[in-house]
């Protein structure tokens, strides 16, 4: 008797397959962008990657927002950037109040950029030398910058809760170069071009009361 392989020969997947794969990645995704702070730190703490690759995906910009408003290079900001992911992912486990999350990340970005102006200012003090978390007050110097990456977080955050049809109508007719016509908006939203002007004074709206929780002016 002639003995059969024991191995099983593996398939390439479809067309198909591969679709679905990428839909239910997509869904996966989604599904951890859509949790609080709180429960993306307790993931991250418990070792659940794709929380970490979520909360890196929502903060990212804001990170990175920071060292280009402080006028520093592409190249500073991106070693800023890994600067400070490496400090969040060695602080969560200490991070006692999760929904303070995103001050602390401006602070620590603000710092970092601080410190590199004074570098290539070539004023850096010794002090500067030791990295460390910094306290709760920011310096003076940073305080505008930090506002300012704050309120336009807050209006990303505000825009991305918003219901699908809003979200993307405020996204097309306000975030969008060069700005789309009308028509197109329609054709994209399938509603009726002359209830554009309805739906968008809606949608601002929401938007404001959303806004005005968080205590953006």
């Amino acid at each position: 008797m002639t003995r059969q392989s024991s191995s099983v020969p593996v398939e390439s997947e479809s067309p198909a397959q591969e679709q679905g794969a990428e839909e239910r990645s997509s869904s996966e995704s989604s599904k951890h962008l859509s949790w609080t702070d709180t429960r993306l730190v307790q993931e991250c703490v418990a070792g659940n990657e794709e929380a970490w690759s979520a909360l890196i995906d929502k903060y990212k910009r804001l990170i990175f927002s920071i060292p280009i408003k402080y006028g520093l290079t592409s190249d500073e900001a991106t070693d800023i950037f890994q600067n400070v992911c490496l400090e969040l992912l060695s602080a969560l486990p200490k991070l006692r109040e999760p929904k303070a999350l995103p001050k602390w990340i401006m602070q620590v970005t603000a710092h970092k950029c601080l410190r590199q102006k004074r570098h290539d200012q070539r004023f850096e003090s010794s002090d500067d030398e030791t990295e460390h978390t910094p306290e709760a007050s920011i310096p003076a110097a940073a305080e505008s910058v930090v506002h300012e990456a704050e309120e336009e977080h807050n209006l990303r955050e505000a825009i991305g809760g918003m219901p699908d049809r809003c979200r993307h109508l405020v996204e097309m007719l306000f975030f969008e170069e060069p700005a789309r016509p009308y028509k197109e908006i329609a054709e994209r939203l399938g509603i009726a071009t002359g209830s554009i002007g309805f739906i968008r004074q809606r949608c601002l709206d929401k938007l404001r009361k959303r806004l005005s929780e968080t205590g953006f002016r």
